[in-house]
This record gives structure tokens, C-alpha cells and sequence, in this order.
């Protein structure tokens, strides 16, 4: 009994060695199989994997990314949209009113031998005398009623190269004539006042007149022909000389412009 209890200690011994001897052998078999390179980088992304994740920050729109992005749209659709330019009246001219009269004729021969239609009362606006006006002219010229001395400060004469319109454009001083204070002004053309024409184009040929009294300015143009709205636009009443005669209105120490 003594014998079989020192025979299955003896096996045991022998069992375990046989057992430490296959898990070394087992371990030397990977060591040698699976490179050390490799080995080191399974560690790492072993060990990347591992990590823990930080979240995705949201990319958030500052205020000046804002203002890019609206500047850009903008500038997008102001490219998109085609320019709009004013739309020009060229509704016919109106037939003149009352038969021609020599004290509603106006002419533009220099700027020392020209005429325009004014207000004949005190105080009266260009507008209400529309229905009323009567020529006056320069000094010297052949008409009933004549400007003030210095009433005219600057002036020029221009004519068309084809011959289709003369104009005069200027400056006034409106302290010297009985206009109404603070004036804006008005126009004058084939419609009123009655019978009135320029001797340029004669009888029924267009031609405006417009006096702005608070501006110090005035103009005039004559066109060749009836209805002529390209260069003698009636409906630009409201305009002001600049737009509807454009022209000189700079004379050195004087300006109307």
C-alpha cells in the first residue's frame, strides 16, 4: 500500500512536467510564428481600439461666416437680376391749345437775344401760370416785356448736329423778378399757355420750357418738329432742367447745377 501510494506521486510529478513542457513549447511556437513587427502593431491598434472615442464636435456658423454667406447670396442675385433702368415717356405731345400768339412766343437766337415764358402777376407760382404766362426776353430783343437788369448770371447756347432741337440752359437770380418765394418752379410747352410756340420750329413743333426759381435755373428747348419726344420730352414736367434739358449749368463763380 506503502509502494502504490509513492507510485501515484511519482506520476503526478511526471504528468505535470509533460504539461509545463507543452504550454512552453506553445509559446515559443507563436513567438516564432507571428512577427515581432506585427506583433506590435496588433498591440497598438489593439490598444487604439480600446480608447475611448471622443464625440464629434457640430461645426457651428460664427457671425462673420454669416455675413460671408449672405454678402455671397447676395451678390449672387443682384448678378442673376438684370439692371432696371426708368422707363421714358413717349406718350405723343399733346396738340397745342388756342391760336399762336406773338405775346406767348418764345426764341432762342444767342444768349443776349433769347425769350422765355414767365408769370405775369406778383407773386405768382409757374406753376398756377401755366394759363397765363407771357414772353420776356433780354434787353434789346423785339418783344414787349424784357428781364430785369442781372437778372440772367450765366448762360450758353447749344445747338443739335443735325439740326433737330437749339436750347439755351442757365442760371437766374430770382431776387430780380416777381416770382413767388420759394418757388420750385414749372414747365412750359406746346400746351400752355395758350398759343404758345418757339420760332425755331414754328406753330405746333414741340419745344419745353422749364423754370426752377429756388434752384436759380432755367432752360429752354426749341425742337424742329411736331411730337418730338427724344429730344423735346413733355413729360418730363417734373424732372428739372438737368434731366429734361441737359445741358451747361456751370459758369465759373455761378452754379445751378
Amino acid at each position: 500500500m506503502f509502494l502504490s501510494f509513492n507510485l501515484f506521486i511519482v506520476l503526478a510529478h511526471i504528468t505535470l512536467a509533460v504539461a509545463r513542457r507543452s504550454v512552453n513549447r506553445y509559446q515559443d511556437l507563436v513567438a516564432n510564428t507571428i512577427p515581432a513587427g506585427q506583433r506590435h502593431n496588433d498591440t497598438l491598434a489593439t490598444r487604439t481600439s480600446l480608447q475611448i472615442k471622443k464625440p464629434n464636435r457640430s461645426r457651428r456658423t460664427g457671425a462673420k461666416q454669416v455675413a460671408r454667406l449672405q454678402n455671397r447670396s447676395r451678390l449672387a442675385s443682384e448678378s442673376s437680376t438684370p439692371a432696371r433702368h426708368p422707363r421714358v415717356n413717349a406718350a405723343p405731345t399733346p396738340q397745342p391749345t388756342g391760336p399762336s400768339s406773338v405775346s406767348t412766343t418764345v426764341h432762342i437766337t444767342s444768349v443776349t437775344d433769347f425769350a422765355l415764358l414767365l408769370p405775369v402777376n406778383d407773386g405768382e407760382l409757374i406753376s398756377d401760370a401755366e394759363s397765363d404766362a407771357v414772353a420776356y426776353c433780354t434787353i434789346g430783343s423785339n418783344c414787349q416785356n424784357t428781364f430785369p437788369a442781372d437778372f440772367v448770371t450765366g448762360a450758353v447756347v447749344s445747338e443739335a448736329s443735325d439740326g433737330s432741337y437749339i436750347q439755351i440752359t442757365g442760371c437766374l437770380d430770382p431776387g430780380k423778378f416777381h416770382f413767388a418765394q420759394d418757388d420750385a418752379g414749372g414747365q412750359m410747352d406746346v400746351r400752355f399757355p395758350n398759343g404758345a410756340k418757339c420760332t425755331f420750329g414754328g406753330y405746333g413743333a414741340s419745344f419745353i420750357e422749364q423754370v426752377e426759381p429756388s434752384a436759380n435755373r432755367f432752360c429752354l428747348r426749341c425742337c424742329a418738329s411736331a411730337n418730338d419726344q427724344v429730344n423735346c420730352n413733355s413729360h418730363n414736367d417734373k424732372a428739372g432742367c438737368p434731366i429734361a434739358v441737359p445741358g451747361t449749368y456751370d459758369f465759373g463763380g455761378v452754379s445751378c447745377s
